[in-house]
């Protein structure tokens, strides 16, 4: 699937990154540790979301392997002393705000372990995808440790607060039936599907115009969070914008000579 892109200068090859046209493919390559994210994988992911090609028009986050990723590697956790453990959560937060507000759209495809850590990196992207081997935890309650990568902020927006809290104080697992209703994903495929169409998703997405893609990525979640009348005006702003952009008039423009094509007698 796509060419394999070829690792800068130090680049950590715990990233397996192919392009295909527009998209971007960002494999997390921890397969033997089901994907565990240590210090060395999260500065990688946040090396290739500070240098997307021109070229990308979204992108797809996955795991080599059976599973998505399995959370924090804990074997880390344990070196850090409390002002340490301050600043790797912040890091997790810079690296997880590149992915909520890249310049590009950003799907997860989702297969096996979306624990912990990994829970909360899906939860960073804009879209979701999810095949019948998925499964959804928080198991820091069990293991005396709190949420740290943005958790806290992003689950609670798409399956509720009493929902979060339920599932660190009891370590209750969602499968990936329950995940598509209650909203831990918001596309459910068959077996080996969720790749494919969070590919096939990425294409789609890549095709709209820039603009209209940075403005529902950036815009949207302001205006849905901000006061009525504060968020009424930014959309007039974003529209206004958006309709003014050279590519929205060449789209528009065809779009009405095809409706009008296929009004024409005979």
């Amino acid at each position: 699937m796509g060419n394999a892109v070829p690792a800068a200068a130090g680049q950590s090859e715990l990233l397996e990154i192919k392009q295909t046209g527009a998209v971007l493919a960002v494999g997390l390559n921890r397969p033997a540790k089901r994907n565990a994210l240590n210090d060395g994988i999260i500065l990688a992911i946040q090396d290739c979301f500070s240098s997307l090609p021109d070229d990308i028009g979204a992108v797809v986050i996955h795991g080599i392997g059976d599973h998505f990723s399995s959370g924090l590697d804990l074997s880390e956790l344990t070196e850090h002393d409390a002002t340490e453990g301050l600043r790797h959560s912040q890091m997790w937060h810079r690296v997880f705000d590149r992915i909520q507000y890249s310049r590009v759209p950003v799907i997860a495809a989702l297969r096996g372990a979306v624990i912990g850590g990994g829970l909360e990196l899906a939860c960073a992207a804009h879209i979701r995808v999810a095949e019948p081997s998925a499964y959804f935890a928080l198991p820091e309650g069990q293991r005396g440790i709190f949420v740290g990568g943005g958790g806290s902020v992003r689950l609670p927006r798409l399956i509720g607060v009493a929902r979060m809290t339920d599932m660190m104080l009891t370590g209750r697992v969602y499968s990936a039936t329950e995940g598509a209703a209650y909203g831990f994903s918001q596309y459910l495929t068959e077996a080996g599907g969720a790749l494919p169409k969070a590919m096939e998703l990425a294409e789609r997405v890549a095709a709209n115009a820039p603009l209209t893609n940075f403005a529902v990525l950036q815009a949207l979640p302001m205006i849905a969070e901000a006061n009525p009348q504060a968020g009424l005006l930014m959309e007039s702003l974003m529209a206004t914008v958006a309709q003014s952009d050279k590519e929205a008039k060449r789209r528009i423009r065809a779009f009405l000579d095809r409706k009008t094509a296929k009004v024409k007698p005979g």
